[in-house]
């Protein structure tokens, strides 16, 4: 067991995905119960999401290709200038050329940094598959809504909604504390046939969406937004099969 120092030094690393998997969730299981831990990463993740997203971009002038081309080596016809004319002028567009480059390498990699959204994304996947791995998919396991909902309490500042889908052959297993996009979140767990089902929600600081299925590796998810709560659904199901899950979920919340 990771002491609370321990976890403060792993934190940088936890908030950029670098850790291995056994000090990911040593992480994850400390900041469920650690409020200070919790705050502390929620800033980190903060900056770190605010630097990407104010990264500088610099766009070249128009002027710089005139500059560059007017820099080039001309015919003179004088041929004792023309030698040091020549050595000036190809400095000169070396030193432009390099200055071209590293514009071009600058706005790369702006260009390259994932979005808040795509990160966002990449960690539900992520979490999906720890919680495979670590066999660890729920803290509380049940198939009673009942027993899963009041779970929660105490350990959230929010209810989630928890509905029973069986009949529509996506029964319930259980529920469990996660962390995602710098905050506890719920996770609620089905299952259709033998394909285990994430259903992770918390509340969402913007309006109502439609749900928007996106595929990574080798995982479907759907994210929507209603009645104040943000549902992302991951799960290794074919499209239309985690499609027909997501439509029940909104069938049955909206009830």
């Amino acid at each position: 067991m990771m002491d609370h120092k321990e976890i403060l030094e792993l934190l940088p690393a936890y908030v950029d995905q670098e850790l291995g998997l056994s000090d990911m969730l040593a992480v994850e299981r400390h900041l469920a119960g650690c409020a200070d831990c919790q705050r502390e990463y929620a800033e980190q993740r903060s900056v770190s999401v605010g630097l990407k997203k104010a990264a500088p971009y610099f766009e070249a002038p128009a002027s710089l290709a005139q500059r560059i081309s007017a820099s080039l080596p001309q015919e003179q016809l004088n041929p004792a200038p023309r030698y040091r004319s020549w050595s000036f002028n190809w400095l000169n567009a070396g030193i432009a050329t390099l200055s071209v480059l590293a514009i071009v390498w600058s706005a790369g990699l702006y260009l390259g940094l994932p979005s808040a959204q795509e990160q966002l994304t990449e960690e539900v996947v992520s979490n999906h598959v720890r919680s495979l791995q670590a066999n660890h998919l729920a803290d509380v396991a049940s198939s009673d809504q009942h027993t899963v909902k009041p779970w929660f309490n105490g350990k959230l500042n929010f209810s989630p909604p928890v509905v029973d889908m069986a009949p529509q052959g996506f029964p319930l297993e259980g529920g469990r504390l996660d962390y995602l996009d710098g905050r506890p979140v719920a996770a609620l767990v089905y299952r259709h046939n033998k394909h285990p089902i994430n259903l992770f929600i918390w509340p969402s600081t913007g309006k109502d969406a439609a749900p928007r299925a996106q595929e990574r590796q080798g995982y479907h998810l759907v994210h929507w937004v209603f009645g104040g709560m943000d549902y992302w659904a991951v799960s290794d199901l074919a499209a239309n099969e985690l499609d027909d899950f997501v439509k029940t979920v909104q069938s049955e919340v909206g009830k």
